[in-house]
């Protein structure tokens, strides 16, 4: 039996990044994983370039039910910190829309950047270890043998993208310590529809366009892409976080424009030109068809009630989405252990000494963006500065 100071169970991006800061800080750190390699995760992010954090990480983008537990970590660790880590490593990187940072290469050079600073504090990383049981102590049972340490570290994540190895694992040793969970589905998910919906949407398969979706007075202005279920794209993905079963949610598919005082516009100035061709100009080809299927009528034959009735269809298309693409397309986990549990300046159970939770094993949420890499970063920090 080996003995170390902390054991951490999760080689992502909080795990990696609690276990380096911890070694840093002169602990004997384990680091645990049944996959074969270390962020793989971190790898497939960004298309493969890692979108590692946003500029605009700020405590009022990110869901839980307790609201504030963010705040601390954000502003002990935040994204300028890491920001910094990855210029020592001459990581090359540029900023794409609205504060989402990429890594001009690969997502490679931010697990190699990671995997080199647990080196640095001689983190013990052990990959292909699967964990058959953990008790008290803290005492960690796996197919390679027993560890234990005074403190453990749930960095194992959600249920999202189960192909990736991603399993509760964290949610039941959570129960098991006794530690509450709140409800947990799918989040940053594509949207599904059924029956007439779903009808119009099909033969879009593919085409995108700048949307605002809304949900009450909640509003993400970015793509919208139709696929052959439903709808997904950023807009959708990030209005999907919060989306229940039942709500409706609504589509400016004209962003910036009104849209009646252009279509009465068109009309004056193009009389002659054909109503799809006129929607062809504003919309994707595709879309247009789909609303004007003949190109008979021309403008002029539009009557001006006719054109206000596409306007207000274009500006407020109310829809209610029958279901989501469930955990293999979500890219997050909405809920998780309860926060309320836990120390938001070390992320320690108030109930449980030495019993640690980061990253999206937590009931915290980000929007699309970099900001779930940029919570796991620094409730990883605030962990490993901990324990």
């Amino acid at each position: 039996m080996t003995a170390y100071d902390v054991i951490v169970l999760g080689a992502g991006a909080a795990g990696l990044m609690c276990a380096l800061t911890a070694g840093q800080r002169g602990k004997r750190v384990l680091l645990l994983d049944h996959a074969d390699e270390p962020g793989k995760k971190i790898l497939i992010s960004g298309g493969g370039r890692c979108n590692f954090t946003n500029l605009g990480c700020v405590p009022d983008r990110f869901l839980s039910a307790n609201r504030h537990f963010v705040r601390s970590a954000l502003s002990r660790y935040t994204q300028h910190d890491f920001i910094a880590l990855v210029a020592r490593h001459r990581i090359a990187w540029h900023e794409k829309t609205l504060g989402q940072l990429f890594c001009d290469g690969s997502a490679r050079e931010i697990v190699a950047m990671l995997v080199a600073e647990c080196a640095a504090g001689n983190v013990d990383i052990r990959m292909g270890h699967r964990v058959t049981g953990v008790t008290t102590g803290f005492c960690v049972d796996t197919d390679h043998g027993v560890f234990t340490a005074p403190a453990l570290v749930l960095a194992t994540g959600g249920l999202s993208i189960p192909k990736m190895g991603a399993t509760g694992f964290a949610h039941d040793v959570a129960r098991q310590f006794g530690l509450r969970l709140t409800g947990v589905r799918p989040g940053l998910v594509p949207l599904t529809f059924q029956g007439e919906a779903l009808d119009l949407m099909r033969p879009l398969s593919g085409v995108a366009l700048p949307v605002v979706a809304c949900i009450g007075k909640t509003r993400f202005r970015e793509a919208m892409l139709f696929t052959h279920r439903g709808l997904s794209g950023p807009a959708v993905l990030q209005i999907s976080s919060f989306w229940t079963p039942g709500l409706e949610i609504t589509l400016d598919c004209l962003p910036d424009q009104d849209a009646r005082a252009t279509l009465l516009a068109l009309k004056a100035s193009r009389p002659r030109a054909g109503f799809k061709t006129v929607l062809a100009d504003i919309l994707p080809q595709r879309l247009a068809a789909l609303l004007a299927p003949e190109d008979g009528p021309t403008m002029s034959n539009q009557t001006d009630r006719a054109l206000t009735a596409m306007a207000d269809r274009l500006k407020d298309w109310r829809l209610t989405p029958a279901g989501t693409e469930g955990y293999a397309k979500a890219e997050v986990t909405l809920g998780g252990i309860d926060t309320r549990d836990f120390s938001s300046q070390t992320m320690q159970a108030n109930a449980v000494p030495g019993l640690f939770a980061i990253g999206e094993a937590v009931d915290v949420t980000g929007w699309l963006g970099g900001y779930n890499f940029q919570w796991a970063w620094s409730s990883g920090w605030c962990a490993g500065m901990a324990v």
